[in-house]
């Protein structure tokens, strides 16, 4: 989808059409979770602080963001997903992989079946996306982003490998802003060049992304496309009006997120057994701590005990925290946490 939140927002509130807007955060505090293509131009972008984002761009307006809103939209554009086949893998509210190899319409061409798609989310929610059509995921991805907003790009089997050669670093899928410039100082600028390294050199540079470097530059990708994909992580977070220094207020807000992640475990299906706390200080500076317990975390109460206890441990005295998170991570869902919890509680005879 193209700036979904921002689009929602511009589409049921018409007032807001053709200006840039920031959903989440404020003028003084808070975080940019998406902006319209309006406030980009000016540089504005998800992730960047408020204050930031307000500086860039005098005009933007800020509006509150409404996570229901886009869970009720995002429904009807999976639901038009499902028209086509089974075979949906979703990233997130507004980004989904489909395999069309077979299909529920039988239709022969994967362009035809994008287009179609296109038309029915815009028909049915008003709201344009964009499409990115090839032979796997990693440059269906890649092409997803070329013509947005509102575009498509076919990358035909032929094409594939002159198009990734040409492809600058910073475009692969997977590549961040660090391990870019990094191979830009290695004068390593486009996937041709990254084609002139060996499996061994790579790894050594870059560790095990390394491998996935040298299949991705060459077109391969064989990672099917997974319905049941679950999600790796669930969190929540907030930032305080003003830069908080007293541990008792931190540890307030703390018991809010305790309850508001709980009801998201529960929504979710999922389980997992790690917590990670997120602490973001006045500087902007970013520390997460995480521990690991036996049994699956569910309750309020225990997942504030855990928040509380790494929030003691790992706070300086004194210092100003500007935000809280708290997440649960390494996810798996609740039937196979039950199924591997039944497995353990097995008891164990002697049989003569």
């Amino acid at each position: 989808m193209d700036a979904f939140y921002a689009s929602v927002e511009q589409k049921d509130n018409p007032e807001l059409k053709g200006k840039p807007i920031a959903v989440g955060g404020s003028k003084e505090r808070g975080v940019v979770a998406a902006a319209s293509y309006e406030a980009r131009k000016y540089g504005v972008r998800s992730a960047m602080p408020s204050i930031t984002a307000a500086r860039k761009c005098p005009d933007l307006i800020f509006v509150r963001p409404r996570f229901d809103r886009y869970k009720e939209i995002s429904s009807q554009i999976r639901a038009i997903f499902y028209e086509y086949t089974d075979l949906v893998e979703p990233l997130s509210l507004d980004e989904a992989f489909l395999d069309v190899t077979e299909n529920k319409k039988n239709h022969k061409s994967a362009i035809f079946i994008a287009q179609q798609i296109r038309d029915k989310i815009f028909d049915t929610t008003g709201l344009t996306a964009s499409a990115g059509v090839s032979v796997n995921k990693f440059v269906a991805k890649v092409a997803s982003d070329i013509n947005k907003p509102n575009g498509m790009k076919v990358i035909m089997p032929e094409e594939v490998v002159p198009f990734l050669e040409q492809l600058p670093v910073e475009k692969f899928f997977g590549v961040g802003k660090v391990t870019a410039k990094k191979m830009k100082a290695m004068g390593l600028h486009k996937g041709k060049d990254l084609k002139q390294l060996s499996l061994l050199e790579l790894i050594r540079y870059f560790g095990k992304q390394g491998r996935f470097y040298f299949n991705i530059v060459q077109g391969i990708d064989n990672r099917p496309v997974n319905p049941d994909r679950i999600r790796k992580s669930i969190s929540v977070e907030n930032t305080f009006n003003e830069d908080q220094s007293d541990v008792e207020a931190m540890k307030k807000e703390l018991l809010a997120l305790s309850a508001t992640l709980e009801g998201r475990i529960e929504r979710s299906g999922a389980r997992g057994k790690t917590l990670t706390i997120k602490i973001k200080f006045a500087d902007f500076q970013i520390a997460n701590r995480s521990k690991t317990v036996k049994q699956v975390i569910l309750k309020s109460a225990d997942i504030y005990e855990i928040s509380c206890k790494l929030l003691v441990e790992h706070l300086e005295t004194g210092a100003a925290v500007r935000l809280l998170g708290i997440g649960i991570y390494n996810l798996e869902n609740k039937e196979e946490i039950a199924w591997m919890d039944r497995q353990l509680k097995l008891e164990f005879k002697n049989w003569l």
